[in-house]
């Protein structure tokens, strides 16, 4: 680690006073980068130095190995999970006719599964990580019950349903691929369903170890 932006403060780590020996081999406080900060010397958190450093040596011998890594732009965003998932359950409420109460069989920790793991924290459309919600990805089959209205069991939103997109990205395609039933290529080219395809493809092969 070569520079962090944390600021001292009470309880926090300090470095021990300099020998009076030290001051007279010349001005040491002109040497240091920050104010307070003694040359070559800064305190830390024994543990981070080596904690990072594995992290930039797992970078640096994947990217020599040419082993693809995609990296995550975010972890452990519990109010966007929360968001996303009354999101999501309202989509699926108006595409059963608005119904009442329904629930989705998706947990918060499913919502942040699909967000960080399979989607790696972007937009599947546009690779953008911000504003992101998900959204069922295929129409409701036809209803074919006589009173033409899906109950809450009714094909269930699961993970392999859903995909991540930007809050603009999802009503465009609530309105044209759930509703209007465009297909997702039309509406949104071949790359983007060849890579959901993809993520829906690993996340197949990896649910078995959930």
């Amino acid at each position: 680690m070569v520079y962090s932006l944390e600021k001292p403060g009470p309880g926090k780590a300090a470095l021990l006073p300099l020998a009076e020996e030290e001051f007279l081999k010349g001005k040491v406080d002109e040497l240091s980068v920050l104010p307070s900060f003694r040359a070559r010397i800064l305190p830390v958190l024994g543990t981070m130095p080596g904690f990072l450093g594995l992290c930039a040596a797992n970078h640096i011998l994947t990217h020599i190995a040419g082993y693809p890594m995609e990296y995550s732009k975010g972890k452990n965003r519990t109010k966007l999970y929360e968001d996303i998932q009354a999101r999501l359950a309202g989509q699926e409420s108006r595409l059963r006719g608005n119904a009442v109460g329904l629930r989705l069989a998706l947990t918060e920790a499913d919502i942040g599964y699909l967000v960080e793991e399979v989607f790696k924290g972007k937009s599947v459309v546009s690779d953008y990580p911000t504003r992101l919600l998900l959204t069922r990805w295929l129409p409701l089959p036809f209803c074919q019950k006589e009173e033409g209205f899906w109950g809450e069991d009714d094909h269930r939103l699961a993970i392999g349903d859903a995909v991540l997109m930007t809050k603009e990205e999802v009503k465009k395609h609530e309105q044209e691929v759930l509703i209007s039933r465009k297909s997702p290529e039309a509406v949104w080219g071949k790359e983007v369903v060849e890579k959901v395809k993809r993520r829906f493809e690993e996340e197949a092969f990896y649910a078995k170890y959930r």
